[in-house]
């Protein structure tokens, strides 16, 4: 028999069930409180409360811990690759050599958009910001795909393989097209021989007489950079993606809102700031050193961007992977950028001073992953979408959590109104 939490209000003590996640998470189960005691639990950002209950990711942020499925990130990252990790993801078990070989070619045959879609691509300002563009075209796949997106929950799920497919697929090739567009050339065609990655960045880049030639360890960078962003539990982007699946939306409509929270700049513009932070200090003359010691301070307002985490307390495990892939990166391309050098000096820095050591102000994911993103010649602007390109199988099996779920009810938090108290309308020629 669980445990029962005992809520004591004046003189009256009401019982409430709680809940044991397979990892020992704890919770309250509180549903049953405003009906029980006329109170709701206010919980301002939801920073304690658990607003589902999930079988894809795991995080213990004391512990520094994160795995897809039960299967730690880590192993998933010598051993597996960002398609197979993403049908992991989707489905609940690694693949079968069948399974996967089909959901490969099921993504490679899905990859080129609508020629519709392509032109409408055309139609955005050269200016216009890349997620603005990607989260309108994610909203479109409704539209070229309407076979796909019906609303109808059984229909959609009868149609998942396909969706699925097509949501991973497609947001890669958009974005690559978009910014193509952005520069004034002509979009490339999907080449079905290169890897996921690989494709992508053939799209990005190839020129005719001069198509991309892949780099093995350029490969690697960015595969493990979308492995490691294919999900996180319950972030702001992956909430709102099962905020408005619970309405019945479709899955395309449900991630082009995912990619709209994605788009700020607390939650996917981080690395898009560790960027920024890099030139600054560049265009500064300082090699790093300066700016340290100017955030240590505390007084000049300068802040070391891409070190701690809201949910890692310790090391972000992500970042000792990536970090590791960035470095063989650097050697390889043997890449001239001042500002590669100034992350460098940062890096070492943080690591060695016990300012930082002492606040677990480690590297995350996202010092890293800029400074891979930069290395393989991706603009600062693009590198959220590049974060959408990788967490679009998490948003996809949340999705599909939730319309799986039969009992589902439409997610609708309560709020604690602060307004006015009841007041009569004032007609206007007595309002002074």
């Amino acid at each position: 028999m669980s445990k029962q939490a005992v809520l004591k209000l004046d003189d009256n003590e009401f019982a409430f069930p709680t809940i044991e996640g397979v990892e020992d998470e704890k919770a309250v189960d509180f549903r049953s409180l405003r009906s029980t005691t006329g109170y709701v639990a206010y919980d301002e950002g939801y920073g304690n409360t658990g607003s589902c209950q999930s079988e894809i990711t795991f995080i213990d942020g004391e512990a520094g811990i994160l795995r897809y499925r039960g299967i730690p990130i880590e192993q998933l990252a010598e051993q597996s690759d960002f398609l197979e990790s993403s049908y992991m993801i989707l489905y609940g078990d690694l693949p079968s050599q069948s399974q996967l070989h089909e959901f490969r070619s099921r993504v490679r045959d899905n990859a080129a958009v609508s020629p519709l879609m392509a032109e409408a691509l055309k139609g955005f300002a050269a200016d216009a910001p890349p997620m603005g563009v990607l989260g309108s075209m994610l909203g479109a796949l409704s539209c070229y795909n309407p076979e796909l997106a019906t609303n109808d929950r059984a229909v959609d799920l009868e149609n998942f393989d396909q969706a699925a497919a097509v949501a991973i697929a497609q947001t890669a090739t958009a974005a690559a097209l978009a910014f193509r567009s952005s520069q004034g050339k002509e979009g490339n065609a999907p080449d079905p021989s290169l890897s996921f990655g690989d494709n992508f960045l053939h799209l990005m880049f190839s020129e005719k007489g001069q198509p991309y030639e892949a780099i093995p360890e350029v490969s690697r960078a960015l595969d493990l950079m979308l492995l490691l962003h294919a999900d996180h539990e319950q972030n702001c982007s992956t909430s709102t993606v099962r905020m408005v699946a619970s309405g019945g939306a479709n899955l395309f409509a449900s991630v082009a809102a995912g990619s709209a929270a994605l788009w700020g700049p607390a939650h996917g513009g981080a690395n898009m700031a560790v960027i920024k932070m890099l030139e600054e200090i560049r265009a500064s003359g300082d090699d790093g050193s300066s700016f340290i010691e100017e955030a240590k301070s505390g007084q000049s307002g300068k802040r070391l961007m891409g070190f701690g985490h809201r949910v890692y307390k310790n090391f972000d495990p992500r970042a000792k992977i990536i970090g590791k892939a960035c470095e063989e990166l650097l050697d390889k391309m043997g890449i001239d950028d001042p500002c590669l050098d100034i992350a460098r000096n940062l890096e070492q820095a943080a690591l060695a001073d016990d300012y930082f050591v002492s606040r677990n102000l480690y590297p995350n994911v996202d010092f890293y992953s800029g400074i891979v993103l930069r290395a393989l010649g991706i603009p600062a602007d693009m590198f959220t979408v590049m974060f959408a390109i990788g967490r679009m199988p998490g948003w996809v099996a949340n999705w599909r959590e939730i319309a799986m779920n039969p009992k589902m009810k439409i997610n609708r938090p309560r709020q604690i109104y602060q307004g006015p108290a009841l007041r009569d309308y004032v007609p206007m020629e007595s309002r002074g």
